[in-house]
């Protein structure tokens, strides 16, 4: 099992604020000032979404899965997500290209397990990639559940499990791929194990008309990527990272949520709250719960 990533000596992490609001505003901050360039192998229904959403937050976007480029792109990117959405036979050479070009590089590489226990081909690639060291695991409860070999997936990309539910199966995960797991939900949960330790972060944010707008889920695991890549440039955990990109996402929900009339104005609202919001108002709007157990 390969080891989490964890900060070197001397390195910001070692000496940042405990506070983990103050975490997020950090990460924040140094994503905007690193511009980090996200290589996307994801869904064909939510990539214009996607590529929109990563340039709000700050990061630079890229949407190459050609089986001849991919391995290529993902020796030069900063961090890779794979989302197995909507896979063709050539997207997934590409996948497997990049995954491969990423570990060589130790790039981070997030996978997104899109419905998976529901379809064979997708639950096979996913389950089979959890060998291949992805520094994390963003999904919703269903899809953990399903991909730890605990449950059968939910409806369609739709969860049909808690949260709650979820995390025994996401520590499962976490120890096996070495890198963290995020659970999506009312309550988002992020999970890393280290050892007998593990790290949990309870992130309440965000707004029930997320839900009703399109790639909302898959732009989160492209903005992970984004956050985990700024993070390795200063030697802040990947747990940190994941928990920023999270409250990132969520605080722009809740902003949004405050003038929306519906989901066509959502949508807009929580593109621009995504660019908007200062690094300390996102800190705040997302209201963070520390419970990590040895």
């Amino acid at each position: 099992m390969p080891a989490p990533h964890e900060p070197t000596p001397g390195s910001d992490a070692t000496n940042r604020a405990a506070d983990p609001a103050t975490t997020v505003a950090r990460l924040v901050a140094l994503l905007r000032e690193k511009t980090p360039l996200v290589h996307c192998l994801t869904n064909s229904v939510v990539r214009e979404v996607t590529a929109n959403v990563l340039l709000a937050t700050g990061a630079a976007p890229a949407m190459i899965d050609h089986p001849e480029e991919a391995g290529d792109f993902a020796a030069v990117a900063s961090g890779v997500l794979v989302n197995v959405g909507n896979p063709t036979s050539e997207q997934i050479e590409g996948m497997h290209a990049a995954i491969a070009s990423a570990r060589e590089h130790d790039t981070p590489w997030v996978l997104d397990p899109v419905a998976v226990g529901g379809l064979a081909l997708r639950t096979d690639l996913a389950t089979g990639w959890l060998d291949h060291s992805p520094a994390a695991i963003r999904a919703n409860a269903s899809e953990v559940v399903a991909l730890a070999g605990a449950g059968q997936g939910g409806r369609g990309v739709d969860s049909t499990a808690t949260v709650s539910s979820a995390l025994l199966p996401a520590m499962e995960l976490s120890g096996r791929t070495g890198g963290t797991v995020a659970v999506s939900g009312e309550k988002d949960l992020i999970i890393t194990q280290v050892g007998a330790m593990t790290r949990a972060t309870w992130i309440d944010s965000g707004h029930p008309l997320l839900q009703t707008v399109i790639g909302t889920g898959c732009a989160l695991g492209a903005v992970t990527a984004a956050y985990l890549a700024a993070a390795r440039t200063a030697g802040i955990p990947d747990h940190d990272a994941v928990v920023a990109a999270h409250a990132h996402i969520g605080a722009a929900g809740t902003a949004a949520g405050q003038v929306a009339m519906g989901p066509g104005s959502f949508a807009m609202a929580w593109l621009d709250a995504l660019y908007s919001l200062s690094p300390e108002q996102i800190a705040e709007l997302a209201v963070l719960t520390i419970a990590d157990t040895e």
